[in-house]
Order: structure tokens, then sequence, then C-alpha cells
């Protein structure tokens, strides 16, 4: 395996990594191309490039429909933490999926999740590498990927890559700007917030979703590059289940989310420093 496909695959498991734990919470913007030499897949990106500026837009919706999601907003915002099973689709590039429990308290994004590669390129270079699953842990300030025997030979025999939010900043020719807040502040009633500054906004009635009665909700944000977001809320005012729709220049993006056991105890252990290795630094010495 050369330097570049070393670099190549660090970035790839990054990005896997970040779509899904932001799919278990919420994409907040579409994908941005490329990593370092443009070979990467994209990676979720906040709207505003702007670091300072990660919050959506002000709600511009008014009237019973944004008192019922505000409701909704706060409820699952003050859960704290649940369990998350989700789905991401990304045009022929990579397709997965996640479980496992997150939690959203004030000092950042943490948990767990296990993720599965279903398909897509990116898929397929990691079967070669042997590697179907990995482990992803996120923490406050960065998360960490296993990574199966194989690859681990080339990157000194270490089972697990960190990496810190502030180093993927660069990520996609600074693309990335404003990601290591997005991570921090990640939660599932992100998606409510996008629906509250939706001029489209409806509901669209009553459903059953896992046998659960629930309310859906839909509308389109995001002006130029349109997204369409749909959520599915329990008579407890939490989100069920969250649907998200847009266009990237490798295809459609659509992910997906279930939520329940709203409240969950969640743990992520820091890997042993030992088995560890660091992404930025793995960069430097594969020349990426």
């Amino acid at each position: 395996m050369t330097g570049t496909t070393v670099c190549r695959t660090v970035v790839a498991i990054a990005l896997t990594a970040t779509l899904a734990g932001l799919t278990g919470c919420t994409s907040s913007g579409g994908p941005a191309d490329g990593g370092p030499g443009g070979s990467a897949p994209p990676a979720a990106t906040p709207q505003s490039s702007d670091p300072s500026s990660t919050a959506p837009p002000a709600p511009s919706l008014t009237g019973p429909s944004a008192e019922a999601l505000r409701a909704v907003e706060r409820a699952t915002g003050r859960a704290g933490s649940a369990r998350v099973e989700s789905t991401t689709v990304m045009g022929s590039e990579l397709s997965l999926k996640a479980a496992g429990a997150l939690g959203w308290r004030d000092d950042g994004l943490t948990g767990t999740l296990t993720i599965t590669y279903t398909g897509g390129t990116t898929a397929e270079t990691m079967r070669r590498l042997g590697t179907t699953a990995m482990e992803a842990r996120y923490l406050p300030d960065a998360y960490y990927a296993e990574v199966g025997d194989e690859f681990a030979d080339r990157v000194g025999g270490r089972h697990w890559i960190k990496y810190v939010y502030e180093d993927l900043e660069d990520l996609g020719g600074g693309a990335g700007a404003g990601f290591a807040d997005q991570m921090r502040n990640t939660t599932p009633n992100q998606a409510v917030k996008l629906l509250l500054t939706a001029e489209d906004v409806r509901k669209v009635g009553e459903e059953k979703t896992r046998g659960r009665r629930t309310t859906h909700w839909t509308g389109t944000v995001g002006g130029a590059t349109a997204q369409t977001v749909d959520i599915w809320v329990d008579d407890r005012d939490l989100l069920v289940k969250k649907v998200e729709r847009g266009r990237t220049e490798n295809g459609e993006l659509t992910q997906a989310a279930y939520y329940s056991e709203y409240g969950v105890t969640v743990s992520a252990e820091r890997p042993p420093a030992a088995d560890t290795a660091d992404f930025k630094e793995l960069l430097a010495s594969q020349g990426g």
C-alpha cells in the first residue's frame, strides 16, 4: 500500500465516521467535495462556512406549527441521549448503517456507534483492506475510529485513529470550516430547528412508526441547495425518526435515523494511547 493510498483511506475513514455521527444527530448542510488530493468521498459540512455561525438561521415559522415544533425541539434537547439506528446513502460513493447510543450534553457529542459498510466504492476499498465494519467513539474533542488488522499493519500496528475535530477543519480545501463547533453542538433537535426555517413546513398527518403513533412533519430548507427534512414525533414531543434528502456532485444523499430509549446511559472510552494513531500525524508521515 502506497503512502497516497494510506492517506486516502485515512480520510475515507474520517468521513465515514463523520457522516455516521452527523446522521445520528443531524447534518445541517450538504456535503462538500474531496479530501487531500481530491480523492476522498465528501463529508457533511455546516451550512455556513463561517466558524462562528454554526446555528441555523433565525426561525421564520410562526403560529401553531411553530409552537408544536418548538415543543419538540425543547423536549428532544432536554432528553440528552438516545439509542440511534441510522442509514446513509451517498450516490455510488458510499452507503452505510450505524447503530449505538449518542449523548448531547453540555460538553458536546459523546457515545459509540458500530458502523457497517453496505455498498459503494468506498465500501469496496475498505473491504479490500479487510474492513467491513468499525467502531467509532465520539468524545467532546475528537472521535476515534477502529481499523482492522490489515490496515493497522500499515500504520505501525495501531488499531485506532484519533480525529481531533479542529484537525478536520481543512478537509475539502477548507469546506470543513466550522466543523469542530458542529460536532460539539450537534443534537437530534437540530433537524427541528431546520424545519423552523422552512417556509413550506407542514404537518403531513398521523402515522405509525415502528409501531409507535407519531406525527409526521415535512419541509424544504437550504434555498439554492435545497434539502428536504422529514421528522416523526411521538406524544411526548420526542423525535422518533428523521430523514434528510439532498443532492451532491456524487448523486443523491439520503440520511435516515431512528431514535429510542431517550435518556439512556452513554459511555465512550478513549482507546489505549499505545494503540492509537493521530490522523494529522498520519497524513504528515505519509506525505498527505
